[in-house]
């Protein structure tokens, strides 16, 4: 009697479970939620006023330069100066034997006193028979030659004269003096060397490095590009010349240059025109021969189309493209032009303009002429 209760039990519980699996494993509801327009993230095209910059290779140069060389021969018997150092013009650099030309410059001193005390003689002589001549004590003949002697006299003075003042000279080149100021390189020649006044090596070379010069080059079309850009209206040209350097390790330096120079032709080899900048130097942190990169300031753009680097992207052939929301609130794609990066957004020159509502984020969504749901959002680098 309890086995058949039993068996009834269980029965009853595959009969449930059975039922259960039924409606489990019966045909489900085929109604299913729908999904809306994709959610995207939108920014609006402002215009902005910018300042406009190029960033070019350059090479920094001395302003001035100067070798500094012997004017007259001998052996040099010292060096009065510390390699690497800054001297003053005029600073005497070498000393050079100076022994046979102070025997010239006393010689020629010399031959001087014994032409003036000649002219002493022969003046003298020539005042006498002036008023001998008028008696008829002395002929005309003496007198004229009295007269003659005189001025061969004070001519010969004058030579004497010239022969010292050139005697001195070269005395005083035997100190051989720095002919600008600035910072002196090594010396290329030692006391007990012997020099010459037409030697091609120089002694030492001189170079001013407050303030130094930074040589770069531009592409000729940029330069077409940005005077039309300035004719038409474009560009302002306000701070054109303001150049910021960036140093080989990626520094800044910290002082701002001006531009001073462009070069009146293009060089046929490189399509490129120069420029000279002239930054001021205090703490010789520009050497010569540096390699910098220049940032020059173009013109300010007063009403520029920025687009943010992320919202512009590449079609199959490379041009930039980017999504707009249209009045309707369906994605329309933009065939863009940029003209150059600055910062971390697109300069754009056509495609967009004010009051654009941008897409931004969600582009993996956004397909052309669907609807999507315009969540405006923080622009890339807004102050929070």
């Amino acid at each position: 009697m309890h086995l058949k209760a039993l068996a009834n039990a269980f029965a009853g519980v595959a009969m449930v479970a059975a039922a259960c699996t039924l409606q489990a494993c019966g045909p489900r509801s085929s109604a299913q939620p729908q999904m809306g327009p994709p959610e995207v993230g939108t920014v609006v095209i402002q215009p902005q006023a910018v300042s406009l910059t190029s960033e070019l290779p350059g090479r920094t140069a001395p302003i001035t330069v100067s070798d500094v060389r012997p004017q007259v021969g001998g052996i040099v018997l010292k060096r009065l100066f510390k390699e690497g150092a800054d001297v003053r013009a005029g600073q005497v650099l070498y000393q050079i034997d100076a022994r046979t030309y102070q025997a010239a410059a006393d010689q020629a001193r010399g031959q001087l006193a014994n032409a003036e005390a000649n002219v002493t003689a022969t003046r003298l002589k020539a005042e006498r028979y002036a008023d001998l001549v008028k008696i008829n004590a002395v002929s005309r003949q003496d007198y004229d030659d009295a007269k003659a002697a005189a001025q061969q006299a004070a001519a010969s003075a004058v030579q004497a004269r010239a022969a010292l003042r050139a005697a001195m000279i070269n005395l005083d080149y035997t100190r051989v003096r720095a002919p600008i100021s600035g910072r002196i390189g090594r010396s290329t020649f030692t006391p007990g060397a012997l020099v010459t006044a037409s030697q091609t090596e120089p002694l030492a070379t001189i170079q001013q490095l407050d303030p130094i010069y930074v040589d770069v080059s531009q592409s000729s079309a940029e330069l077409l590009r940005l005077q039309r850009n300035l004719s038409q209206g474009h560009l302002t040209d306000a701070g054109r010349t303001r150049v910021r350097l960036v140093l080989e390790d990626g520094t800044s330096y910290p002082l701002e240059g001006r531009l001073e120079f462009t070069d009146v032709a293009v060089d046929p080899n490189s399509g490129a025109v120069s420029l000279r900048a002239v930054f001021p130097n205090p703490k010789r942190i520009l050497l010569p021969g540096m390699y910098v990169r220049a940032i020059v300031t173009e013109g300010a753009d007063p009403s520029a189309i920025l687009a943010p680097q992320q919202a512009v992207i590449r079609d199959p052939k490379g041009g930039a493209v980017a999504y707009v929301v249209d009045a309707k609130g369906k994605a329309e794609l933009r065939t863009l032009t940029t003209s150059r990066a600055v910062g971390d957004r697109w300069l754009i020159t056509s495609g967009l303009r004010a009051g654009d509502r941008l897409i931004l984020d969600g582009l993996q969504r956004v397909q052309p002429g669907a609807l999507v749901r315009p969540v405006a959002v923080r622009p890339p680098g807004a102050a929070s």
